[in-house]
């Protein structure tokens, strides 16, 4: 049962599903949602548009936070689809993902823009058609050098200081989500941004 007199936001943390992808530099979103599933105390309801999803609550607000389970370059179906089950805005959607050119564990809060060759936001602003939405991402460290392949870099395993630097930005992301929720985006960026 929905309730009607509530805001409803979305967090997508964006990951490819399988325990072959945990804790690749991929699935930073992953580690991300599943600290904000325990900040906003939020209960696993059942799987949609292959999605993985929770609902908590933050005072007056709904809060879903979804794993989409279609892979990196489709989650736009999976974001897309819960946004319109229920009935979410778009000014209502925050997306956290890795990001390749900031250091592990740096943060960088955005209201909105390009995908920036990332191919899960790509495909959310595809499946939109619109790229105004809040994100979150999350560093996961550089190449090691220009000829190394992006793919083989994002889809390998995170040494355990870098995981140690994006656990400790993943326990910031529910701090930086309520103040997005709230307006506050300029304070989040002044107090977050890395």
């Amino acid at each position: 049962m929905l309730f009607r007199n509530k805001k409803r936001y979305l967090i997508a943390g964006l990951g490819n599903p399988g325990t072959k992808y945990e804790n690749t530099r991929h699935n930073a979103g992953f580690i991300c949602a599943d600290r904000l599933i325990g900040y906003f105390g939020a209960q696993q309801l059942k799987s949609r548009g292959g999605a993985l999803i929770w609902r908590g609550q933050d005072g007056d607000r709904e809060v879903y936070i979804i794993k989409p389970q279609t892979f990196m370059n489709l989650s736009g179906f999976a974001v897309s689809t819960v946004m319109h089950y229920y009935r979410i805005p778009i000014e209502n959607l925050i997306v956290v993902y890795d990001d390749v050119s900031l250091d592990a564990g740096r943060i960088r809060i955005r209201p909105k823009g390009s995908d920036g060759g990332h191919n899960g936001i790509w495909d959310i602003i595809k499946n939109l058609n619109s790229q105004d939405f809040m994100r979150v991402k999350i560093g996961v460290g550089k190449k090691p050098r220009p000829d190394y392949d992006l793919k083989d870099w994002v889809l390998g395993r995170l040494s355990e200081q870098d995981m140690q630097l994006i656990t400790a930005a993943a326990d910031k992301t529910g701090d930086i989500c309520r103040m997005l929720m709230d307006g506050e985006l300029e304070r989040a960026q002044n107090k977050y941004n890395g």
